[in-house]
């Protein structure tokens, strides 16, 4: 009899999960109020990170900006603080650094106070043949992308448990979804990335902690400084992504309380083909989009080895 009951709940539930995206497909979720929320962003220096910060500071967020580069973490607190009477914190942090992380986070509950929403932002990319990659930055490639996740959330997690509420997001990539010729190193760090942050999903909703969301975010390449140079054959069916389109995907998602996000559209199309067309159609397809090819003009190499360079000469 508990079998018959278990998939009778499973089934009505389906049912209504299902009836509920349609709901929402026409009509937009309400939009959650972030004033006041203490908002940590890490790579906050630049990029999306910055872009991000833009925007909770426009909504009267709390900002914490993590960031190994100093100097453009005080220029997006600057830019932040012009969107109005913003509180804004900076921090310099190597989140590849567990003890730092820890060290820091300290240092961000005496001064702020609990973080509510968690922004894992922070990206490194190499750019290389797999046998090209220096073991040093496949390394850094996982401890900056994936392993420094795991750090940050169990600094801050507790808290969002023990209030009830909070938001993690997760800056993932399409590249975490599918493999990605010469970024071995950071596609299976991000494919780690969004497997943390599902599996935490997961396991909060099993511990009926429902208030505390989860947003998991995989947008194709952004047309940033850490991918400049990359091409994309087909920009109309796989264009590179403008970042403040991006950011203000994210953003709408994070106050919709999406857990998934994929960008552009098509990369929902083409994650369904993964699961059901053979490799060889895979591989076709993506001769003919040019992602087999996309990186071959990559020149964001030189700055990755120059940071991985000059940090190891820190230590």
């Amino acid at each position: 009899m508990n079998a018959v009951a278990d998939t009778a709940l499973f089934f009505a539930k389906f049912l209504y999960y299902f009836l509920e995206s349609l709901v929402f497909k026409v009509i937009p979720k309400r939009k959650k109020d972030v004033a006041g929320e203490i908002v940590l962003i890490t790579g906050a220096g630049s990029g999306l990170g910055r872009l991000l910060a833009m925007h909770f500071a426009s909504h009267g967020a709390i900002l914490v900006l993590w960031d190994i580069n100093q100097e453009g973490n005080m220029e997006t607190c600057r830019l932040a603080k012009e969107k109005g009477s913003v509180k804004v914190f900076t921090y310099k942090c190597d989140c590849s650094n567990r003890k730092e992380v820890y060290r820091v986070a300290d240092q961000v509950r005496e001064e702020v106070g609990d973080v509510t929403i968690l922004v894992n932002n922070a990206g490194v990319v190499t750019g290389k043949p797999f046998l090209d990659i220096p073991d040093h930055m496949v390394e850094r490639s996982f401890l900056v992308n994936a392993i420094s996740h795991f750090w940050t959330c169990k600094a801050f997690l507790p808290a969002m448990i023990k209030a009830d509420h909070g938001h993690l997001v997760c800056i993932s990539s399409m590249a975490g979804l599918v493999g990605t010729t010469m970024l071995s190193d950071y596609s299976s760090s991000k494919f780690a990335a969004f497997g943390l942050a599902e599996s935490l999903f997961l396991e909060l909703t099993m511990q009926q902690k429902s208030k505390i969301k989860s947003t998991i975010v995989c947008p194709y390449f952004i047309k940033t400084g850490m991918f400049e140079g990359c091409e994309t054959k087909y920009p109309l069916l796989l264009p590179l992504l403008d970042q403040e389109y991006v950011a203000q995907k994210i953003f709408t998602a994070i106050l919709e309380e999406q857990v998934y996000l994929l960008i552009p559209k098509f990369a929902y199309f083409a994650l369904f083909l993964k699961q059901i067309i053979s490799p060889k159609m895979m591989i076709a397809l993506g001769e003919y989009l040019g992602v087999d090819t996309c990186m071959t003009s990559f020149r964001g190499r030189a700055k990755a080895e120059l940071q991985a360079e000059t940090e190891r000469k820190q230590q």
